[in-house]
Order: structure tokens, then C-alpha cells, then sequence
């Protein structure tokens, strides 16, 4: 356990090789994460990984679960020890933490992480001497390279052995009956315990309603004040702890009498977050990353398209035309291929998204946008929330934890969808290529579709801070919030863990999303390969018979065409397309809209069974994009995908809910059907006003 940024999960990471996502921002580890840990030949021990957290006083969600463990002694996750990890450049900030475990009874490991980063700041340790005046093993290591690990390994040995015991003395001395009265009444507990239980028996879950009413008595019979108390040891433990640091570190910087040494971090903040040039350098890094995106990933995509359409083709010609055939082409495989196609952008995305993290930039995004997001009623922490929704809103909305104010974290919960996930990215990929050119460029330089992908992003990132407006008068929170982080020091990049990162967010993509893009293209081929009674059998006769004059491509695309109009599925989407039809959107489309409920990016892969069964156009090796490209709209005769269809399904795309997992995730998160009913009801409404208007204007 430790501070945020303090490298506890890079330290987690190295001890389990489990490779668990780090980050240089607060609020990455948001549930216990466990691993096993080779401490001895044959003796195996199991780690566990908690939230970073300031001190065992929780504000938030994320700190409730670690005080539920270490105070409760019959907890299954209840430690036999604690390796505290500490920042040595900001050692006493961190031993506040520190103490408080120590004082709990818990037998503690103190790891003094980032040791290199104190010496450039003209900070010496000497690491024996704490270690004496806390009266525990300390050990030093770099947790980013893995060093020092085998010292902490004899540390950690010895204190299992030893069990060294805390302080028994209270930091700041309390009224011995009022302990003795605890203990009576719930156990024999350390004193520190004891009153841990008096201050915090709210938000522990071992007590039921009868006993926490018990503590508020006992609060009551001795005048005791639990937040007079907290902020009084805080102040009285920093005077011990300013103590032992004052005799154990040597500030070079003071004692050649030097100004304090300038870093490169201080250098890069003067520009990465000034009041101005923070903002402009934020937008410009997006911009260049939404371009780099779309540019970069086109040759991998092509190669992948076509080579998914040469594979259809060649086994359409070699295989027996029959419904097995078809459903391995024109299901499965097109269900693949529209799976597969993404994964270079999701690869690159998320290559960009690695390396702001790993650099220590991010936390910096988190600080110059502070000051905006209270505008809008966010609290600074839903910064965290709102930049990985970029990613995914579910892991997106389970971080708000960190939010201590229940009405921000409830309105950064309702609004983090709005941020354009890397779900939308394939609906994306595909409308654009479709409706903006491909060679035209802004001012010479950019790709105008990399363009108006940074455009879609920054839309769903600015109506998110209008919704969090508009609720924040809806719920009328008026409540102050503050934001206060720490801001790491810059580092380079560790490409093995931008390495893992990306490889297990393709490996999500494909493994999640991609199972049930698959099985929804297999049902949904079968819903559009057969349809009620008898009517799919006498399509084609009647087909011929209606248009004796067609032959080869022209005649089985007609035929086709009338099939999937009559199957189970054509019968659904006529059914909604009454609904639909203001927005510039058919049946087929209508089908997408159902089926992609269950994932946005489901929504290609259904065009690419649909278009699959609806017929071919003229060229071999068709493509989604070309088949959708060739759609003819049959009122108009003129392409179905023009401008205005084409942002309008943009624009729907990137407001509407159409996502079960985060549904059920912010179910999980509010304890309460209510709100994500709220969240898709006002999205999904939000969705459909805006592609009205966007089709209407444009068409």
C-alpha cells in the first residue's frame, strides 16, 4: 500500500509479474488486485494491491475498501504484514501513511521507492538510520527497474519472523476510559484500533446499524470529537515525523547553502501547465493523435479488409452454395472481419493513451483542467473518469470511486458515456470514410477525416461538460469541492508496459467485444436468412417473374435484396423504421441500431452481415465500406450514404447509450435502477434531437 504515484502497483507488478495496469496519475488501482510472490524456494506468499490512499481516514470509496481490511482483524484479506511504499522525494508526506499502519498492530515493511529521484533534488537518505528510529525494516528500491528487490525480500523475511510490534501509545492521547469502553463492548483491539473503530464506524462494514448507534453513545458520553481529533494527530504527527526526517535526510541543497536544484520537471511545467499554452499544447497532442490514428492505421485496415473479403470470395468458390456456406461467409466470417479491422486503430489509440500515462503528462491534463470542470459542477477528480472514457466508459465509470462528494461522482457517473469510447472508433472509421474525402487535406498538411475524428471526440467531451451543467442545477449541489494532488516527476516511457497495455486492450477488443460482435452477425444471419411460412422459397420466381430483363449481378442482387426484405429481420426493422425515418435511417439501419444495444461497434459488423446478404456490387473482394458506398436509397436514387445520413448516424453515435456494460456498471456503482434508466433515457433522447436536426439541416 502507499500514496498515489507512489509505484506501489509498479512495485506489485515486479513481485507477481502479473503485470497489472500502472499509471502516473491518481486512481488507477480502484479494487485490491492479488498476485503470488515467489519470497523463498517453495514458499510462495499472496500480495495484495490496494488503492493508493493519503492516510486510513477515507474520503472516498476506494479508501473505505482498504480501511475495511486493515481494520478488521477476521477480514479474509486482513494482512499478516504491510509493505508500505513511499516516495523518497516527498518522504514526509508519505510516513503519515506509514505511521498509521504501524500503529494499527499491522507488522510493516517500509519501502523507500524512487531513491534516484531524491538524489537529483539534492536529497540524501540514510536508510539505516530510519530505519532504527522507526523501529522497522526498511528497504530502498527502484520499483520501475526492479531494483532492490532482493533486500526487500530479507526485510519482508525478517519481519514475518519477528513480528515486530508498534508503538502501544496513542499519537495523541484520548481519555483512557473511552477505550477501555470500546474494547469492552467490541473485543480487545490495539488502542489505535480501537479508535479507529470509534471514528470510522460509519463506513466499516462489520458493524451493524445496532452497534455503529452504540459508537455515536459512547462518542456522546465522553465529548468526543472525531474530527477535532483527526485533524489534531494529522498536525501532531507531522511534528514527529518533520523530526525523525529533520536527523535522517541531508538536504545537499541547504547545506552548500544552493538554491534548489532546478529539475526538468520543473522546466516542462512552466509550459505544460501554464494558464494558456497548457491548454493549446493539451488540444494540439489530441489533434495529433486523432490524425495519427486514422492515418497511420489505414494501410494495416486495408490489408486486413480486403484480405477478409479475398477469404469470403475464395471460399465462396470452392464450398457447395448451401446454408452452411453461408452462414460461415456471410456470418461468421463477415462477423471476424468486422472485428478484425479495428484493431490496428484500437492498437494506436491506445499506444497514445499508454504513453501520456507512462510519461507523467496526464496528471498534468488532470491539473490544468481543474479550474474548467468546477465550472460545470465536475469535481477536479472526474478528470480521471472523463479522459478514460476515451478508452472505456466501464472502467471509466467504476474510477469515480476517488470522488468523495456523492453529487459529483453521481453526475460524473451519468455523463462519463458522452466521452467517445474506442467502441465508437469502428462506427467511426466507417461513416467518415463514407462521407468526408479521403484526399483532401486542411491547410495542405492534415487528413480531413483525422479531422473530423478529433472533431467527434471533442464534441462528446463538450456536451459531457454541458449535461454535468444541466444536472448539476437538476440536483442542485451546491457543496464546495476540492481537488488536491500531488503532481509526479516526469519519466520516460517503459515500453514493456506500453507493450502490455496495448496487447491486453486489443486482446479485451477482440476477446470481449469480439465474442459477441460474432455470435450477434451468426443470429442475426439467421434471422435474415429465413423468414415466416414459405415466403423466403418463392422470392426468387418472383423476382424473375417481375423482371424477366434481369440477369447475372444485377439479377441475384434483386433477389437478394427481396429475401433479406422478407426475412425476420427485414420484418423487425420495418417494424421500427416509422421511428427511424425522420433521421434519414431504413430498415437495415434500424436492424444495426437494435443489435448494436448490445455493443456500439456491433454496429458494423451487423452492416457487414446485412450488406453481406444483400447482395454484391460489381467488383470482386467487396468491402464493407464499398458495399455500403454502392446502398442506393430507393426514394431517392441517389446514394444512401450521402452527407446528411452520414452525420447524422455520427452524430447519433456519439451521444446515444448503446451499451448494456456501462449500463450495468452504473447500476453496480449507484446501488439503484434509477439512474441508469436516467443515463439512457436523457442520452438516448439527447441521440435522436440531434441527428434529427443534423439530418434535416443537411439534407
Amino acid at each position: 500500500m502507499g500514496n498515489p504515484n507512489a509505484g506501489k502497483s509498479s512495485l506489485f507488478n515486479t513481485l507477481t509479474g502479473m503485470n497489472q495496469k500502472t499509471g502516473n496519475f491518481p486512481g488507477v488501482t480502484m479494487d485490491k488486485l492479488t498476485g503470488i510472490w515467489e519470497l523463498e524456494p517453495g514458499r510462495n506468499i499472496e500480495i495484495l494491491d490496494l488503492p493508493g490512499i493519503y492516510s486510513i481516514y477515507p474520503k472516498s470509496i476506494d479508501e473505505e475498501l482498504v480501511i475495511n481490511i486493515l481494520g478488521n482483524p477476521k477480514h479474509p484479506d486482513y494482512p499478516d504484514m504491510a509493505i508500505v511504499v513511499a516516495d523518497a522525494s516527498n518522504l514526509k508526506r508519505n510516513l503519515l501513511l506509514f505511521s498509521q499502519v504501524r500503529d494499527l498492530g499491522i507488522p510493516t515493511v517500509l519501502a523507500l521507492n524512487m531513491i534516484d529521484v531524491a538524489e537529483n533534488q539534492g536529497f540524501v537518505i540514510n536508510s539505516l538510520k530510519l530505519a532504527r528510529e522507526l523501529n522497522v525494516e526498511v528497504a530502498e528500491i527502484n520499483a520501475k527497474k526492479g531494483i532492490g528487490v532482493g533486500g526487500l525480500k530479507l526485510a519482508v523475511i525478517k519481519t514475518l519472523k519477528h513480528r515486530y510490534a508498534s508503538n502501544d501509545a496513542l499519537p495523541l492521547a484520548v481519555a483512557d476510559e473511552l477505550i477501555e469502553d470500546v474494547q469492552k463492548q467490541f473485543g480487545e483491539a490495539d488502542p489505535y484500533r480501537s479508535l479507529l473503530w470509534l471514528m470510522e464506524h460509519d463506513r466499516m462494514k462489520m458493524f451493524n446499524q445496532e452497534q455503529r448507534e452504540s459508537f455515536d453513545h459512547l462518542m456522546e458520553k465522553h465529548h468526543f470529537e472525531s474530527k477535532k481529533y483527526k485533524s489534531s494527530e494529522t498536525v501532531k504527527r507531522y511534528e514527529q515525523i518533520s523530526e525523525v526526517v529533520e536527523r535522517c535526510v541531508i538536504n545537499l541543497n541547504r547545506q552548500w547553502d544552493a538554491e534548489p536544484v532546478k529539475t526538468w520537471t520543473d522546466r516542462l511545467d512552466k509550459v505544460f501547465i501554464h494558464s494558456f499554452w497548457g491548454y493549446v499544447i493539451f488540444l494540439a497532442i489530441l489533434f495529433v493523435m486523432f490524425q495519427a490514428v486514422f492515418t497511420w492505421a489505414t494501410y494495416p485496415m486495408d490489408l486486413i479488409d480486403g484480405g477478409v473479403a479475398q477469404l469470403n470470395d475464395w471460399l465462396k468458390g470452392i464450398l457447395p452454395d448451401s446454408p452452411l456456406t453461408g452462414m460461415l461467409t456471410d456470418g461468421l466470417i463477415a462477423g471476424v472481419g468486422g472485428v478484425l479491422i479495428f484493431v490496428p486503430q484500437i492498437a494506436f489509440l491506445f499506444f497514445f493513451i499508454s504513453m501520456l500515462e507512462e510519461t507523467g503528462y496526464m496528471s498534468r491534463v488532470m491539473f490544468i483542467m481543474d479550474k474548467m470542470m468546477r465550472r460545470f459542477g465536475l469535481n477536479g477528480k472526474s478528470v480521471v473518469p472523463l479522459i478514460s472514457g476515451i478508452a472505456c466508459a466501464v472502467p471509466a465509470i467504476m474510477s469515480t470511486r476517488s470522488i468523495g462528494s456523492w453529487k459529483d461522482r453521481l453526475i460524473t457517473i451519468l455523463v462519463t458515456p458522452l466521452m467517445s469510447c474506442s467502441a465508437r472508433l469502428p462506427i467511426y472509421t466507417v461513416l467518415i470514410a463514407l462521407v468526408v474525402p479521403e484526399k483532401n487535406t486542411l491547410f495542405g498538411v492534415f487528413n480531413l477525416q483525422g479531422v473530423a475524428l478529433f472533431g467527434l471526440y471533442l464534441l462528446g467531451f463538450f456536451m459531457a461538460l454541458f449535461s454535468a451543467w444541466v444536472l448539476k442545477k437538476i440536483l442542485r449541489a451546491k457543496e464546495r469541492s476540492y481537488f488536491i494532488m500531488e503532481l509526479p516527476t516526469y519519466k520516460g516511457p517503459r515500453f514493456k508496459h506500453v507493450a502490455i497495455s496495448i496487447y491486453n486492450s486489443v486482446r479485451a477488443f477482440i476477446f470481449e467485444a469480439g465474442k459477441i460482435i460474432v455470435a450477434i452477425s451468426i443470429v442475426l444471419w439467421v434471422f435474415a436468412s429465413y423468414g415466416p411460412g414459405d415466403s423466403m422459397a418463392k422470392i426468387e420466381e418472383q423476382v424473375r417473374l417481375k423482371n424477366p430483363s434481369l440477369t447475372g449481378v444485377d439479377l441475384s442482387n434483386k433477389i437478394a435484396s427481396e429475401k433479406l426484405e422478407n426475412s425476420y429481420a427485414g420484418h423487425f426493422g420495418k417494424l421500427i423504421e416509422p421511428a427511424i425515418k425522420p433521421l434519414g435511417y431504413d430498415w437495415k439501419i434500424g436492424i444495426a441500431l437494435i443489435t448494436s444495444f448490445a455493443a456500439r461497434e456491433v454496429f458494423v459488423g451487423t452492416m457487414s452481415t446485412i450488406y453481406s446478404l444483400g447482395g454484391e456490387v460489381d467488383n470482386e473482394n467487396a468491402t464493407i465500406k464499398n458495399r455500403m458506398r454502392a446502398e442506393i436509397n430507393p426514394d431517392t436514387g441517389k446514394p444512401m450514404y450521402d452527407a446528411a445520413l452520414g452525420f447524422s448516424l455520427l452524430i447519433f453515435y456519439a451521444f446515444a447509450m448503446q451499451c448494456m456494460s456501462t449500463l450495468a456498471t452504473t447500476y453496480r456503482e449507484t446501488k439503484s435502477w434509477k439512474y441508469p434508466l436516467i443515463q439512457f433515457g436523457y442520452m438516448t433522447t439527447l441521440a435522436y434531437l440531434a441527428a434529427f436536426l443534423v439530418y434535416q439541416i443537411l439534407s
